[in-house]
Formats: C-alpha cells, structure tokens, sequence
C-alpha cells in the first residue's frame, strides 16, 4: 500500500496539525517535517520496488468506490485506482523531495503557523494523488483539490499582492480545469469497462477469460443493438480510455465515428480542450501570465512547490491523458504544438532577460524550459518523451534550488532587485558558489541535469518526422538565452567591488546551517542526474517504448 500512503500520509498529518492546540507552534512544523520525511522513504521504496524491466503500471491499487445503476445510460463506475509507470514514478520521488524542502524553508513561516502547516500537508496529498491515480475521476478530484491550498496559501501568506496572484491563478487553473472536464464526461460516455461489462452481460464469468475475442464478440452485440444498454458499464479508468476497442460504436468520441463539431473531428475539439487546460497549468505562452505574479507574491516555499512540482502536473497530463487519449489529435497538430514549445522557449529567454527582480526572472527562466518539455512530448520520439521527462525532473530539483537561493537573500533584506547588490561573493562566498552551481545547471552546462534533459528533448526534435529543422534550431535560442541571463546575472551580483543598498556587515551573513542542509543537497542530486541520467531513463524507456508501440506514431 505505498501509493496510498504517499496520499493519505499528509491528509492525516493535516488534520493532526488541524487538531493540535493552537499554542503548540513548535509541533506544527515538526508533524509537517516528519510527515515528508516518510514521504521521501516510502516514494524511495516505491524507487526500488519498481520493475525496470516492465513497461507496464506497477504497484497497482484498486477498490470499488461507486458503483451506480442509471437504467438505459448504463451503469456508473468509479473506483479507487492508483498505479505507478516509468513517466509517473519519478515525479512522484520528485515531488517528495521537494516538498521536503519546502517544509524545511517553512521555518521562517511565524504566522498563522496551524493553517500554513495543515494547508500544506493537503497540499502534498493532493499533488501525490495526482500523480498516482489511474481512474479519470480520481485524478480530477485530486487535480482540483489542489487549488485550494495553493489558493490559501499564496493568498494568505504572500506578498503585498497577494490576493490579486492568488485569484489569479485560481481564476486560470479553473479555467483550464473546467475544459478538462467537459472532455472527462464525453470520454466516460463513449467507453466501456469490458471486463465489467462481459461480466454483466455474461459473456465471462471470471474477468481472467477475457479475451480479444469476447471484447469484439461484446462490440458486435453492442452494434447490433443486441446488448441491454443496461449492461453497459461505464468507466474512467485510464488503461481502458486510452484503448480504442473500449469505445461503443456510436459513441461522440469513437475514433470511428468522427462526427463533426464547430467544423472539427469531435476527438481532434476534445484534444485541443486537454491541451489547453494542462497548458495553463505548465504553462505555455500565451497562457502564462499567472506564473510570474504567483512566484513573485507567493511566499519563498510556495514558490519552491510551485516551480518544482504544481507545473509538471502540466506535462504529466500531456503524457498521461491529452496523448494518451488522442494520440491521432497528438499526430496531427504535432507541429503546431512544437511551435508553442519553441514560443514559450524564446519568449520566456527574452522576457528572464530583461527582468531585474531575481524572482521574476527565475520565474520566466520555468516559462522557457517548460517549452522545452513540450518540444519534446511533441516530437513524439523516444528520445524526445524521455527528454520531456527528464527535463521535468531535472527543472524540479534546479528551480527549487534557484527559488530557495533567493528566498536566502530576501530573508536577509527584503529586497530582490539584481542591481541591489554587488561583489556579493565577499560577503557570502558559500551562497555564490551554490548560486553559481544552480545557475550553470539550470543553463545547461554538461555534467549537469539540464543539460541531459534539454538534449534528449533536441535530439528527438530533429529525429521527428512532424518537426521541420528550422523549428528545432530556433529552440536551441533557449540555450544560449539561458546562459546570456544566468551569467549576466551572476556578473553583476556577485563580481566586483562589493556594494549592496543594504548594510553589508551585520546584514548579508553567509549561509545558516538550515539553508546548507537545503540547498547542498539539491546541488548534489542535480549533479548526480547529470553525470548519472539512467537513475531517470532506467525507469522511462521501457514504458516510453511501450507507449509509442501501442499508439503506432514512431
């Protein structure tokens, strides 16, 4: 029961903080550190039970949660399913690591400590659900849970625009979470859960029977109108979605059927509506715009969550469900889609280029390399998805480190400005040199994770058949955009005379040993995915390989 730990875990330590006497501060944080303390051991145990082998889901967890008769539309089902592959898995022990290290940079949270602690304790059930749940419904329910905390915890805790970044983003994320669920309903309606339907309809009588065979004899009956409707059961599980043989044959989003709305193929509309609501959840230009106001109001380890892992649920749901469910809208707008992935990455280089709030800057840098995970997904390549992949672990653990570098030096000044400071290595030598470490790895220096991640994602690029060259070229700007505002940025800060609008002596101290034990370890895990990249591949490939198998689109 791993998976449901790694969920129900920090439900309950919410509602232990939320029961906790409010005078007890010291135990809010200590309950919230040792629940993501297991959280990092079970999510390495679920690391090395793993088959790498086995492309399949693993760890499999499932139970009847609602099952409901609705005479001749069917029969609902719900169940309580969760599972890990190769894609999911290492977001899930990213996700755990971060989250850690937001609750270690919680220390300096000393207000309204019981409800920051027991709103980010839900917060972490929730993403951990998201990444784990195998039955549609599930998968939105923790989806749209997960704005609530955030909400609350951006808007309460914020900065001095906090509300406005908090509505915001709650305004956007809804958005996108509404078109997600028009198509959630439309797939329920076309697809049968065969095994429960054969039994229902007493094609078998042990689901271990079913065949290919029973699913095309169950089809036939269904198009002949031989089968009571009554029978039918309707499903959301994932592994059943994404097999074209469970549709019903004059189901709205049948990929035989292809009927015709607003001028578009049904699947090709019901495509677009994913990809935009997991879009602004990445996000992708132009619906970005919530990103930077959310970073910048929101309190240091809000901004580490938010960067290192709320913007790959973005990614994930392009691989689990949008390609997953419509791998031919996924074929067919391929180009166009590596085009928005090649906008974000020009168009968030400019725009961290011409910042001068080091927060906001980091922020737009997340908007430009989350476009490289989209380039990827898009090339539909091995080399490209695993580089999607890759590059959503690899931005996790450097964006965390990058926001908790300058949460570092906002605790000691409350000031961001990049022209605040310089010759910042005299005074704080230990926290240039990680900021120099954060800085070359986000860039893409070799030996360093971002560097594996955005060239597997290039590599499989130019191997795409749907990518033109020219479009892939213009992407690799990214890189060299990367490196003009890290290292710009590292000149005038940290090079030179000393000099800060603040008062140097008593003011800009080196690192505390709490801010070492943070960040030393992100460094090191960034360096070991660089020079060790099977950590991440070992799990991918095979169910990559799987994957574009399956869908036919090598």
């Amino acid at each position: 029961m791993l998976l449901s730990l790694l969920i129900f875990l920090p439900l309950l330590g919410s509602l232990v903080v939320a029961l906790l006497p409010e005078r007890q501060t010291a135990a809010f944080r200590w309950v919230a550190l040792g629940v993501t303390i297991l959280e990092v051991g079970l999510a390495g145990l679920a690391y090395a039970a793993f088959d790498r082998s086995a492309g399949g889901y693993q760890l499999l967890e499932q139970a009847d949660w609602i099952t409901l008769p609705l005479g001749r539309l069917g029969i609902a089902s719900i169940d309580y399913l969760v599972g890990v592959d190769g894609i999911s898995l290492p977001l899930v022990v990213l996700s755990a690591v971060v989250m850690l290290a937001g609750v270690v940079s919680s220390w300096t949270i000393t207000h309204r400590q019981k409800a920051y602690y027991a709103l980010y304790l839900l917060l972490t059930g929730t993403v951990m659900g998201c990444f784990v749940a195998l039955d549609f419904f599930l998968f939105f329910l923790f989806f749209e849970f997960m704005l609530l905390p955030m909400y609350f915890l951006i808007g309460l805790w914020g900065g001095p625009r906090r509300e406005y970044a908090s509505i915001k983003f709650f305004l956007y994320t809804l958005l996108g979470s509404l078109l997600i669920l028009l198509v959630m309903i439309g797939l329920y309606l076309s697809v049968m859960d065969p095994v429960s339907t054969a039994l229902a309809a007493g094609f078998v009588t042990d689901p271990s029977a079913l065949t290919d065979e029973v699913i095309r004899l169950l089809q036939a009956h269904i198009q002949a109108g031989q089968l009571n409707p009554a029978q039918i059961v309707h499903t959301f599980d994932m592994r059943y979605l994404a097999d074209g043989r469970n549709y019903l044959p004059d189901a709205f989003l049948n990929p035989a059927a292809e009927p015709i709305v607003l001028g578009m193929p049904a699947r090709m509309l019901a495509f677009w509506a994913v990809f935009l609501g997991f879009a602004v959840k990445l996000p992708i230009v132009p619906l970005h715009t919530w990103l930077p106001d959310a970073h910048v109001e929101a309190p240091t380890p809000i901004s580490v969550v938010l960067a290192g892992v709320l913007l790959k649920i973005g990614g994930y749901g392009f691989l689990r469900i949008a390609w997953n469910f419509f791998p031919d809208g996924a074929a067919e707008y391929a180009t166009g889609l590596a085009g928005l992935g090649v906008l974000s990455i020009v168009y968030g280089g400019l725009n961290a280029l011409a910042q001068t709030d080091l927060k906001k800057m980091i922020a737009y840098s997340s908007v430009s390399h989350m476009g490289f995970v989209l380039l990827g997904v898009a090339s539909l390549t091995a080399e490209g998805i695993n580089g999607a992949v890759y590059q959503m672990v690899s931005h996790g653990v450097l964006s965390a480190m990058l926001f908790l570098l300058t949460g570092v030096l906002y605790d000691r000044t409350h000031d961001r400005r990049i022209d605040s400071y310089r010759g910042l290595m005299q005074p704080m030598p230990q926290f240039a040199i990680l900021t120099a470490v954060a800085f070359f790895g986000s860039l893409g220096l070799p030996g360093f994770s971002g560097f594996v991640g955005e060239l597997f994602t290039l590599m499989g690029s130019f191997q795409s058949e749907w990518i033109p060259g020219w479009l892939t070229v213009l992407g690799t700007s990214g890189i060299l955009l990367a490196a003009a505002y890290f290292l710009w940025t590292l000149q005038r800060m940290f090079f030179g005379t000393a000099w800060s609008r603040h008062d140097m002596a008593s003011v800009l101290t080196d690192l505390t040993l709490r801010e070492k034990l943070l960040l030393v370890p992100l460094g090191a895990l960034a360096l070991a995915l660089g020079l060790f990249p099977n950590l991440i591949f070992d799990l991918t490939s095979q169910t990559i390989g799987q994957w574009l198998i399956r869908f036919a689109v090598e």
